[in-house]
């Protein structure tokens, strides 16, 4: 049995990590967890293993039931999960010699206690090497089929996807889910100071074009995190500072966050009216709330109050008590698949239904907290009809304004959000 130091430390991390993940855990979480084990070059390596064999898993296991003459889910998950990351490696990662990737990929087994299939691991990799020009799409007629399979995506969300957008768009889409997301953060101490750190470190920003404030950045990834560590800065996507800020409050207001963790948004809302508003932070994880308070007081924000409720039901504030109310709903997360891959891998038809009601319920209950003349912004990260002009739509309302954000297009998240202005007349309605 080969011994762990055998193995480079990336790619044993990454091995584990991918397991971790076929057992229901959250890749980021785990990475982030992991990172202070890793040396810089690992830790790279690592990230590069975990997202690029999670967002490629069809094309790959495609390859290796070409190579093996076997269907996938007939091997072992360790055995899987190596082959791959070899394949992966010799497919995507033109720098790694082509015999690192298969030595340590039958190490990996070995680590395993699956020595018997090190060999077959061997074989599989070897044939790969032999036949690098193997395209596993080369036959198939169907469009949607070979999509699919070429974007490395499960062919309900393609068909799904090219019903409601066509297929040109449906497959850029697919394709930006593949690429790598840029870095964007907004800056929570001084400006000038926290710039001029980044520039003088060699970073590249770019000011967004998304959302005014909010920052692209290149290079320095161990000074962002010490920024951030720091409470300098606050990484986080454009579409999501764009949804705080299209929720426009104001010194002075009170304000209600129905779903607020991790708290990006809450503590963006909290910043811009220099901490002079009332922001009401609710969520139904404790946990995830624990997210919230931390962030809160690395911050320094005195004007956020953390509340454990469940939006679906009722909540316990009087009616039309806030000036304005953010939901960002609960959703499928699709348009967050360059960040968590896994999410496409875990999704089925049947969830989005089921994610439809809870949100109609929550922006039902959302409506009766606003006072007349307050305003709403619905939001999801999610690029399904159903789960936002739908729901919209179901509940009867209409929009004042309604942004969509592609990676394809604007190469950040993709977001729905909708601004809501709560006159009289709806109120009213609202309670009937």
């Amino acid at each position: 049995m080969a011994k762990l130091k055998e193995i480079s430390p990336a790619r044993l991390a990454a091995f584990k990590i991918l397991q971790q993940v076929e057992g229901g855990a959250f890749s980021s979480v785990l990475l982030a967890a992991e990172e202070p084990r890793l040396q810089v070059v690992d830790r790279a390596l690592c990230h590069e293993l975990v997202l690029g064999v999670l967002r490629w898993r069809l094309l790959l296991d495609k390859g290796v039931e070409h190579f093996s003459n076997r269907r996938i889910e007939s091997l072992d998950l360790p055995v899987r999960i190596a082959l791959r990351l070899g394949l992966y490696q010799l497919r995507f990662l033109t720098r790694i010699p082509a015999s690192a990737a298969v030595n340590e990929s039958v190490n990996l087994v070995r680590v395993a206690r699956l020595s018997s299939a090190g060999a077959f691991v061997n074989a599989v990799l070897r044939r790969a090497v032999r036949e690098p020009e193997y395209d596993p799409t080369a036959d198939i007629a169907d469009p949607i089929e070979k999509s699919a399979i070429q974007t490395s995506h499960p062919r309900w969300l393609i068909e799904r996807w090219v019903d409601s957008f066509g297929f040109q768009e449906a497959e850029a889409f697919a394709h930006a889910n593949n690429l790598v997301p840029p870095t964007s953060f907004r800056v929570v101490g001084n400006q000038s100071e926290t710039l001029s750190k980044l520039t003088a470190a060699g970073a590249a920003l770019e000011s967004s074009h998304i959302a005014a404030g909010a920052w692209r950045v290149s290079g320095t990834t161990s000074l962002l995190r010490e920024l951030s560590a720091a409470g300098e800065i606050y990484l986080q996507d454009e579409a999501s500072q764009l949804v705080a800020q299209l929720l426009a409050a104001k010194p002075g207001e009170r304000v209600l966050d129905l779903c607020a963790a991790p708290g990006g948004k809450t503590t963006m809302i909290a910043d811009r009216t220099g901490d002079r508003a009332f922001v009401v932070a609710a969520d139904r994880s404790a946990t995830r709330m624990e997210t919230v308070v931390a962030v809160t007081k690395l911050h320094q924000l005195k004007g956020i109050k953390p509340v454990i409720l469940d939006a679906a039901q009722q909540l316990p504030f009087w009616r039309e008590s806030f000036d304005k109310v953010l939901v960002d709903a609960p959703c499928s997360g699709t348009g967050t698949l360059r960040r968590n891959p896994e999410i496409r891998w875990r999704l089925s038809p049947d969830d989005i239904p089921i994610l439809v009601e809870q949100q109609k319920r929550i922006l039902r209950n959302a409506l009766e907290m606003v006072k007349p003349g307050g305003r709403l912004v619905y939001s999801t990260c999610s690029v399904e009809p159903e789960e936002n002009e739908g729901v919209i739509a179901e509940c009867g309302l209409n929009p004042l304004e309604t942004i969509r954000t592609w990676p394809h297009r604007d190469g950040c998240d993709g977001f729905f959000m909708a601004a809501l202005r709560i006159d009289p007349s709806m109120s009213v309605k609202i309670r009937g």
